[in-house]
């Protein structure tokens, strides 16, 4: 594992390299995971995502939405229901700030 616990951060190419080494040894977790500086368990979820996806599995996807194309109509509705919302919110700021602009105005 990295020093003090802290993750490794890795590119695509350093997963590939890892996981290959890792099937290339038998599956020896503990021993790629010592070598390369990470933990157990990121190289077995590396591994197990690489034989369901093949290289598709070690992309980085944190933080990335769903393509419209791939979403459901419910996750549809519900997306366009959160960004109807946010517009109406923000309709009420904006008119709860022009009243109070014309209340201070008129003192």
């Amino acid at each position: 594992m990295a020093k003090n616990g802290a993750r490794k951060n890795t590119t695509l190419e350093e997963r590939i390299n890892i996981v290959e080494e890792c099937i290339n040894t038998g599956c020896n977790y503990a021993s790629t995971a010592n070598k390369y500086g990470c933990s157990y368990g990121q190289v077995y979820a590396w591994v197990r995502k690489y034989k369901d996806k093949g290289i598709e599995g070690l992309y980085d996807r944190r933080g990335k939405n769903k393509a419209i194309s791939q979403l459901s109509d419910i996750e549809k509705l519900k997306a366009e229901n959160r960004l109807l919302k946010a517009q109406t919110q923000q309709q009420q700021m904006e008119i709860d700030f022009l009243k109070k602009l014309d209340e201070i105005e008129r003192r």
